[in-house]
């Protein structure tokens, strides 16, 4: 089944004592190209999201954003200036001296400074926030793969029909080609009739000159070609494996071939259908550019 290369999913949970939120989406692009945003504090996450994505992704321009907030107070620890606190116990104590107050100082009024009291993140354990991480981005990943499937759906269905379109039209320049040789063998005679007036016609000549524009306007082989080309088309199409690159190469091979037959044909109605399949060999080429 083909995957278009644009795709959106989402995903946010609380995790731990953490809210977790990954969000991934896609455009077009000729290779592989990943953005991906990460918590300064949680650099070390970028090459396993990468590596992650590498493993669902074939192509295209992906950016991945992923957001780590404290849930609870309890994950954060709590550290103490001790110089400051000393500071405070040393003012109090001289302030109870020079006014003869009295020395009553206790934990609770030296923690009324709140200033030596500073609350920080704890360290976590990488594997386990990777971990995670990694059940969040699960879910945003499936959704992401099945937009893309959706998609790629759609653009699969159009691109069987102007196959099976295509090969209606190469086959009408098949059975249309030798037609044109007796047509031509047909004004042939008639012209030279009408050259040599009662005079003999002769023959052998006649059916050397046919021979030779049979051999010029033949197209059997490329129509023979083609009809193998839109088999393998329709065969990629089918496969589990990314077709994009695949398939605008085969588009390549098409479009020789047409070329071919349009440099050969001597025909108004092959020419046409000629100029139709060109047409439609465009549509094939822009679609093609949203595959993975």
């Amino acid at each position: 089944m083909l995957k278009s290369m644009t795709g959106y999913g989402r995903n946010e949970e609380i995790a731990g004592a953490k809210k977790i939120t990954v969000e991934i989406k896609s455009v077009n692009h000729r290779f592989s190209d990943y953005n991906i945003k990460v918590p300064r504090q949680y650099g070390f996450l970028e090459d396993l999201v990468r590596k992650k994505l590498s493993g669902a992704i074939a192509r295209g321009k992906v950016d991945v954003y992923v957001s780590i907030e404290a849930y609870e107070e309890a994950d954060k620890t709590i550290s103490i200036n001790k110089e400051l606190a000393e500071n405070y116990i040393s003012a109090l104590h001289s302030l109870a001296e020079d006014y003869g107050l009295r020395d009553d100082i206790s934990v609770s009024t030296v923690a009324a400074f709140s200033d030596i009291f500073r609350a920080e993140p704890k360290r976590d354990d990488e594997e386990e926030l990777w971990q995670l991480v990694s059940g969040v981005m699960d879910p945003a990943l499936e959704a992401f793969t099945a937009m893309r499937e959706r998609e790629g759906g759609r653009i699969e269905a159009d691109l069987r029909a102007r196959i099976d379109y295509m090969r209606s039209l190469a086959e009408k320049i098949d059975e249309r080609s030798p037609q044109t040789v007796s047509e031509y063998r047909e004004k042939l005679y008639a012209k030279i009739k009408e050259l040599l007036e009662d005079r003999d016609v002769d023959d052998a000549r006649v059916l050397t000159e046919v021979a030779v524009f049979a051999d010029k306007v033949a197209v059997n082989e490329e129509t023979v070609r083609l009809a193998s080309h839109y088999n393998e088309f329709n065969g990629i199409m089918d496969g589990s494996e990314p077709a994009g690159r695949r398939l605008d190469f085969l588009i390549q091979e098409i479009n020789r071939e047409v070329n071919t037959i349009g440099s050969k044909a001597s025909d108004i109605e092959i020419a046409k259908l000629v100029v139709t399949l060109k047409g439609e060999i465009e549509k094939l080429r822009e679609q093609v550019q949203n595959i993975e």
